[in-house]
């Protein structure tokens, strides 16, 4: 088998609740995906998906993804698409970096990989767990008793994760604002719910240290990327009173090397894109699970095709420690394929369908912005 086309889809995704608040000041109403069809030369077909979060989130944005596919597809021609890992070998010889293009192909290519033997993605990654995974809510900055309200209406809807949104600077509340924030979320708090504070980098340690101060012993919560850098991070570590998880900071699988060997969070953002695809996540995901650290695996954002790779990855990890999933295709309005995991009591798991177990809605593409063919 060998890899005969690919294709590159330019999509906009409008964000479903509005606009999107991040620390910082950072507003996002639609994200732009770059989504990718591999096709091999006896017709079978792969789907990936790469939607950064914006141009603010992580050095990543859409029109650098397109450039990267643009670089690394010519190569991959001619190539084994269910040697995954020498396709992943191959795309890192043409284009150092630039995580977030390379997802999209790798994922395409686990797709059809899983179509050619008839096997879902999850069975191919290790096999599922069989466990019902809980997913996880995004809940953007806002007005405490706001935020406090869309964490019951995702609740009323089954999710029981739920990642709040601080970092507020000072002169929009700062630390005390952040804490009412947290208070607020939890106010309801429900046996097996998991909540994160997730800060996206938008804390240094002395306001990280004042908000955690401010609220009253015995919340339940995680402390997600507090700091943007390393060097923040491991001084905060050294004082904090509650779980770090980290996200922004651990990219590459040297980034999670570096937090094990310095003890400096309890568990990370698992994020399929910001790692480089189901390849890379694989591998960290292997890390943390010989590491004892937690996860939970997402996306930065993305629709269906996205939504699917993070079902499958999802449904591989020990349950001991996977906290939730993140279900993405809720952040957005465009329905880009039709994806239908099987769902008791409002968890989720991977269809038993080959691949990722989807249906592309072609429509909803439009014509591809450019191809590549043997």
């Amino acid at each position: 088998m060998k890899i005969a086309t690919i294709e590159l889809y330019e999509v906009t995704l409008p964000y479903s609740g509005g606009v999107y608040q991040l620390s910082g000041g950072r507003e996002y109403r639609h994200f732009d995906a770059v989504i990718v069809r591999v096709e091999a030369d006896d017709g079978t077909e792969g789907w990936g998906e790469s939607t950064p979060f914006g141009g603010t989130y992580i050095a990543a944005h859409a029109r650098g993804a397109r450039a990267g596919v643009e670089e690394i597809a010519p190569h991959l021609l001619g190539r084994d698409p269910r040697q995954t890992d020498r396709i992943y070998d191959a795309m890192d010889e043409v284009l150092v970096g630039h995580n977030h293009a390379k997802a999209a192909i790798d994922a395409a290519c686990w797709d059809l990989f899983g179509k050619s033997v008839n096997r879902p993605v999850c069975e191919l990654l290790g096999g599922s767990t069989g466990i019902p995974m809980a997913t996880i809510s995004s809940i953007y900055a806002g007005a405490p008793e706001e935020m406090r309200e869309r964490v019951v209406e995702h609740r009323s809807r089954g999710y029981l994760g739920h990642s709040i949104k601080i970092g507020a600077l000072d002169h929009e509340g700062g630390p005390m604002l952040d804490s009412e924030r947290i208070r607020a979320c939890l106010a309801d708090r429900q046996p097996g719910e998991y909540f994160i504070a997730d800060a996206n980098g938008g804390l240094v340690p002395e306001t990280a240290m004042r908000m955690l101060r401010l609220l009253p012993d015995g919340l339940d919560f995680v402390l997600e990327a507090p700091c943007s850098t390393w060097r923040e991070t491991l001084s905060l570590r050294r004082h904090c009173t509650v779980p770090i998880i980290l996200d922004e900071l651990v990219m590459e699988d040297e980034n999670l090397a570096r937090l094990i060997a310095l003890d400096a969070a309890d568990g990370i953002g698992l994020k399929i894109t910001k790692a480089g695809g189901l390849t890379p996540s694989r591998r960290q995901r292997d890390l943390c699970r010989a590491a004892g650290l937690t996860m939970s695996v997402q996306d930065t954002v993305g629709s269906d095709i996205a939504y699917a790779a993070i079902v499958h990855m999802g449904a591989t990890v020990p349950p001991r420690l996977l906290r939730c999933i993140l279900n993405s295709r809720d952040m957005v309005t465009l329905e880009t394929a039709r994806f239908d995991p099987v769902m008791r009591d409002g968890r989720v798991l991977p269809p038993d369908a080959p691949g990722l177990g989807i249906n592309v809605n072609r429509e909803a593409l439009g014509a591809p912005v450019q191809a590549w063919s043997l």
